[in-house]
């Protein structure tokens, strides 16, 4: 009981401490960046020859403009809800869309994009970014950093900040089980080592590039990394049981329906096939889990990151 109550009390401290920091007007990081697929892809998508794509109708139509942005989602997406709560004034922008960068660099960006995984022949497969492009992305956008906030705020910005890498879905929904020559090669176990390999080397890219706190969305061992990296603060976004409990028992959690998406049947439909002649869509998303066939609501979005804040805060406050 006694060390239950410590937890609740250091909890309660630590959210005081951020409301108090963003009544401020300061975010509690300098920046947050965003590497992955359509999870955290805010409109990347959108700028590339693809057919995974979200920029119509009914994709944004609870967004804060109401219209489709790219995000796959009737509205805001995990690293939206990130962003507001560590107090940034506005979402951070997909890279791609910044046709002038300048001060629209400074609170970080998303280089997240649909249909991209740690496979690189599943981006390719999509003709989306793959996470070695993002990387690179990230790379110029350092070189742009430096010149309108000078090295040293550049550097202490690049330090600074929290980097979300949210992949690995793709790898296997949109890759593996839909090639048979994959399923020829590799078991499911022997695919998993190769992802796991591409994710460590992934980290070791991002944290010689100066990513010191890094949040992953999967549960790999990282003791090697952390072995080999000590400065490397790395935790791990681990969603499966708050997802369970929503699709296992939505009314708990304010949700009416787990086993269909909205979209239209709700069984099928998902990026071109989600669109505006989609028939049954439901008109209330907010009592879904899923959007559509792959993606959460707006409302399991938020309900993810607010199970999250209490560890994404301890985190940055240590």
């Amino acid at each position: 009981m006694a060390s239950l109550i410590l937890f609740l009390t250091l909890v309660i401290h630590l959210e005081i401490v951020l409301v108090v920091d963003v009544i401020k007007g300061e975010p509690l990081v300098p920046a947050l960046f965003a590497f992955g697929d359509s999870i955290v892809d805010v409109g990347n998508n959108n700028y590339l020859a693809t057919v995974a794509k979200a920029n119509f109708f009914p994709y944004g139509r609870d967004f804060v403009s109401h219209s489709p942005t790219g995000r796959f989602s009737n509205g805001k997406v995990v690293s939206d809800y990130t962003s507001e709560l560590f107090g940034f004034p506005s979402y951070q922008p997909a890279y791609l869309s910044l046709t002038t960068k300048g001060n629209n660099l400074l609170n970080g960006v998303n280089f997240g994009s649909a249909g991209s995984g740690y496979y690189e022949f599943t981006a390719k497969k999509y003709q989306v970014l793959t996470l070695s492009q993002q990387l690179n992305y990230y790379k110029d956008y350092q070189k742009e950093l430096v010149k309108i906030a000078g090295q040293s705020t550049a550097l202490s910005i690049i330090y600074g900040s929290i980097y979300f890498v949210i992949s690995g879905s793709a790898d296997f929904a949109l890759n593996y089980y839909t090639s048979p020559v994959l399923q020829t090669i590799y078991t499911p176990y022997q695919f998993s080592d190769i992802l796991l390999q591409n994710y460590f080397n992934f980290i070791q890219d991002l944290y010689a590039l100066g990513a010191r706190k890094i949040a992953v969305s999967t549960l790999p061992p990282i003791e090697k990394l952390l072995q080999k990296f000590p400065k490397l603060r790395l935790i791990i976004l681990d969603t499966y049981q708050s997802l369970y409990k929503l699709i296992t028992k939505p009314s708990d959690y304010g949700f009416f329906e787990s086993r269909r998406a909205c979209c239209g049947t709700g069984l099928l439909e998902v990026a071109i096939f989600c669109n505006r002649i989609s028939v049954g869509t439901c008109t209330n998303a907010s009592e879904y889990v899923f959007w559509d066939s792959f993606h959460p609501t707006e409302a399991t979005n938020k309900y993810l990151i607010d199970y999250l804040a209490p560890t994404l805060i301890s985190f940055i406050q240590t």
